[in-house]
């Protein structure tokens, strides 16, 4: 035998040893598979594995080396040995983390068959979830509600972690609110303060082992602090319908009396005042109020009066506030814009939108040519829809409430609680049933002031 036979002979033995060189009539590859049937985390499974070459045919009797990744790394958990089928199968447990589920299954080799590796994952079936959302099914306005969030396995095992909370509005879609965070317990609590009516829905993730879940809706009813109105039966509705003004601000009234603004100045110009006005922009203030709304809402309004009597108007709204004695809204009459007949802010659409405005530098209305007592921002006028006015031309803004009253929102004498409320901060109801909505500011001691109701005598709105 030569010395080249010799030397080959020896590297091919080695190579084999190691799986590099396969002998005359061996298996040029080896076939190698893992499966396993999904399963639950925590439960045990079944690894398959089958191991066969190029044609087919089993690889019988191997051991096959089979690992784990834990925490990274690989670490052994035991060698099967395949059958007559090239089969062989070891039951594994399912772990809830992904990466620990990796598995790793290595056969050496042989004489005839080279060496194989092959990894593989244990499925896992996604435990279903359980997600409740629970809460008051009412709430009283500007005051919290606590949600109540659990996460759990179907099973009743706790689950701890971030939940989404989602809110929807009225007429709006579903928006994200805000994360909690689940306890060892699956339990978590939030404080909300709903404005309005809403739908609250709670949703978790999905885990590496749990599917991800959702709760039922709930709905909580936003309701009054204060008491709604209850109009008669028939009664008509503004035919200029407002919105609803800004939430209330602070406690109690929080009457503010401050000078007018750069913007709310450039609003008024060529609107409610114009060139010639009694009065200026120095002679002027804006109260703002917090008030009761015909639903039983806290609300904010403004108006604009002149400097003497801006302190006793909002002193008056005030008091009606603490009576809670409701507005139906207060927007300053800018808001309405530039009226021709009315040579000033539109006090037809005012009256019309049932709404409370003081200072507005106009004619008289139904009395063109004559300047009304509002153009001195010494008049208030109140809950205009329900307290009509009886103009030279007519009844306005509506007919249906002249003859009628309300304890609340509408006065047919001086015995009712807002005319007494106005007389005590210096409001005199002037021309009463003439002019039902109308109050003229004379002083603390009934002092008639420049502006005041001796202007006119009659249909001097």
């Amino acid at each position: 035998m030569s010395l080249e036979t010799i030397v080959s002979g020896v590297v091919c033995a080695l190579a084999l040893a190691i799986g590099l060189c396969a002998p005359a009539g061996a298996a040029t590859t080896t076939t190698l598979s893992l499966s396993a049937p999904a399963a639950p985390a925590d439960a045990t499974t079944t690894l398959t594995v089958i191991l066969g070459d190029e044609t087919g045919a089993p690889v019988v009797g191997a051991r096959v080396l089979l690992e784990r990744s834990t925490g990274g790394i690989w670490q052994a958990v035991g060698t099967v040995v395949t059958d007559a089928a090239g089969r062989a199968s070891a039951a594994l447990a399912v772990s809830r983390i992904a990466d620990d589920n990796r598995v790793r299954a290595t056969y050496a080799g042989d004489a005839t068959h080279p060496p194989v590796v092959q990894e593989g994952s244990l499925p896992i079936q996604l435990r279903q979830p359980t997600v409740t959302l629970g809460g008051p099914s009412k709430v009283v306005d500007e005051r919290s509600a606590t949600l109540r969030v659990r996460w759990l396995t179907a099973d009743g095992e706790p689950l701890a972690g971030d939940v989404r909370l989602f809110r929807k509005r009225p007429g709006a879609r579903w928006q994200a609110y805000g994360v909690v965070t689940t306890d060892a317990a699956g339990q978590a609590t939030l404080a909300v303060t709903p404005r309005t009516d809403t739908r609250w829905q709670a949703r978790a993730p999905q885990l590496s082992w749990v599917a991800a879940g959702r709760s039922g809706v709930l709905s909580i009813d936003n309701r009054p602090p204060g008491r709604p109105v209850k109009l008669p039966k028939g009664a008509p509705k503004p035919r200029i319908k407002l919105p609803a003004q800004q939430r209330a601000i602070g406690d109690g009234p929080h009457v503010e009396v401050t000078s007018i603004s750069d913007g709310i100045w450039r609003q008024m110009v060529g609107v409610s005042w114009h060139s010639g006005c009694p009065v200026g922009r120095g002679g002027l203030r804006i109260v703002r109020v917090n008030y009761w709304d015909y639903q039983g809402y806290r609300r904010r309004g403004e108006l604009v009066a002149s400097t003497d009597a801006a302190g006793a108007m909002g002193a008056a709204l005030a008091e009606m506030y603490r009576r809670e004695l409701p507005i139906r809204a207060m927007y300053r009459v800018d808001r309405f814009g530039w009226s021709k007949r009315s040579r000033g802010g539109d006090d037809y659409a005012s009256m019309a939108a049932g709404n409370t405005s003081a200072f507005n530098c106009r004619d008289v209305t139904g009395r063109p040519g004559t300047r009304s007592p509002h153009s001195w921002g010494r008049s208030l006028d109140v809950n205009t829809w329900e307290n009509p006015y009886r103009s030279a031309k007519g009844i306005v803004p509506n007919r249906w409430w002249q003859p009628r009253s309300d304890p609340r929102v509408a006065w047919r004498s001086r015995s009712h609680v807002v005319v007494r409320v106005m007389a005590r901060h210096g409001l005199q109801w002037s021309f009463g049933n003439g002019d039902t909505q109308h109050f003229d500011y004379v002083g603390g001691g009934g002092k008639r002031v420049a502006g005041g109701p001796e202007a006119c005598t009659r249909y001097c709105d």
